[in-house]
């Protein structure tokens, strides 16, 4: 099941934290969040999952940023997100999926429990002129049924900003 929007703002504050939260992006069964203003980039061309990766920083400038296709950028939400009892779920909106931007590659899924910003994958299938602030992925609640056990991974909790993959501690771990 997935809460509407009146539900999502009754649990506001309890169970689904939204820092800041703005009425007016509340829809009938999501909450729209924004682009923050800041990106990073791989310096490599060749990522490897068993090594850290490092990424170098992009601010968007108030202009607007063009991306380029073929290159992946790392960006986040503006707004800090958190839950207790439901799955988070985040998607692009349409009207950005329709210029050709993919706002999450892969990781649109989150962990019951999770609290921070939502870094985003962003890639685009032709050049795209992007901006700061701009509503540019939505977040839905699933109700959760049964016993659970809370996100408490060190890995990506309470983070303060873009991060890049982590991946290759999972290597360390079995190393």
């Amino acid at each position: 099941m997935i809460l509407s929007g009146r539900e999502i703002r009754s649990h506001l504050g309890k169970r689904i934290t939204i820092e800041p939260y703005n009425e007016s992006q509340l829809n009938p069964n999501s909450y729209n969040l924004r682009l923050h203003n800041q990106l990073r980039v791989y310096r490599n061309r060749v990522l490897d999952m068993r090594v850290e990766n490092l990424s170098e920083e992009i601010i968007i400038p108030p202009e607007g940023l063009e991306l380029e296709p073929q290159r992946l950028y790392l960006g986040r939400t503006e707004e800090f997100t958190g839950t207790e009892g439901f799955v988070p779920m985040l998607e692009g909106r349409s009207s950005i999926g329709r210029l050709g931007l993919f706002v999450h590659i892969t990781a649109g899924f989150g962990d019951v429990g999770f609290r921070g910003f939502w870094t985003l994958e962003m890639f685009c299938v032709q050049p795209i002129r992007i901006y700061a602030g701009v509503e540019i992925c939505q977040i839905f609640y699933h109700a959760l049924q049964g016993e659970y056990d809370p996100y408490r991974s060190g890995k990506y909790q309470n983070n303060t900003g873009i991060q890049h993959s982590l991946l290759f501690r999972d290597f360390q771990d079995r190393d």
